[in-house]
């Protein structure tokens, strides 16, 4: 590939159904795999748990995975051309991170479901503004410079944090882990609708599918892990995480990933 061909690309995937279906299972992943090391591992819904604030399970989970998402973050940026095992691996550190903060938010610093999600909606509606205001575009063709994909990394940690806190708040209510699936996973059939029937921007509906693929996975997950009496599964967390993290591996592996084209201005 020539230099120029490179310059064509970004460093994100096409979007197509194969990526929609791994960002799913990557977000159910972050659900399963943040719950894992902050509650079972790190105790916090256990007797044990720590009654101290700096020593909360999801503020340590969320210190643990936010290390993890941001040396990706920054090798994400130093490479030159786009790497399917590595962009998935930071989707899954965001995922893992998004998890983790909003706990740590909703639960350790009593803001509650409702104040998270809107606080963190209201970050990822700001980060999106900026960037639109910087570059001029939000769109994923612009992720081929470091300043855009500086503001698509952290638009995207936003909103899997966002993702959780409006998934557990919903599923708190009566509609419980199947009824709130069920609300999401509907909300992104009508935003398919809306891409292949209507006119309206294709960035705007993008970011809303991507935005509802992480309250959608992480009610999924919690569907998975959670106790019967609370409505769900009672699957192992670690076992769920580790089949979970199998067929994304084979999702990879079965789904050539290419990358997305590049905008690129004329002068």
């Amino acid at each position: 590939m020539t230099q120029t061909e490179r310059a064509a690309l970004t460093k994100v995937p096409a979007i197509t159904l194969g990526f929609w279906i791994i960002k799913i299972l990557a977000t159910t992943f972050g659900e399963t795999a943040g719950d894992s090391v902050s509650m079972s591992w790190l105790g916090e819904t256990t007797a044990n748990a720590s009654t101290s604030f700096w020593q909360s399970g999801y503020l340590i989970g969320t210190g643990i995975f936010g290390l993890v998402l941001a040396v990706l973050v920054l090798a994400q940026i130093r490479v030159s051309r786009f790497n399917a095992w590595l962009y998935w691996a930071t989707i899954i550190a965001s995922t893992t991170a998004g998890t983790t903060m909003a706990d740590f938010a909703t639960r350790s610093m009593g803001i509650g479901y409702p104040g998270g999600a809107m606080v963190l909606l209201a970050a990822v509606l700001a980060s999106l503004l900026v960037w639109r205001l910087v570059l001029g575009t939000v769109s994923v063709s612009s992720v081929h410079e470091p300043r855009a994909e500086v503001f698509y990394w952290l638009t995207i940690t936003f909103s899997q944090t966002l993702g959780t806190a409006l998934g557990d708040w919903i599923a708190d209510g009566p509609l419980g882990y199947l009824g709130s699936s069920v609300i999401f996973g509907s909300l992104l059939v009508l935003i398919a609708l809306a891409w292949f029937r209507t006119s309206i921007d294709r960035v705007a509906l993008f970011w809303a599918a991507f935005i509802l693929t992480r309250p959608l996975g992480a009610v999924v997950g919690d569907f998975l892990d959670k106790p019967y009496a609370q409505g769900g599964l009672e699957l192992s967390r670690v076992g769920a995480t580790l089949v979970l993290g199998g067929a994304i591996i084979v999702l990879i592996l079965l789904f050539r990933q290419r990358a997305a084209p590049a905008e690129v201005h004329q002068v």
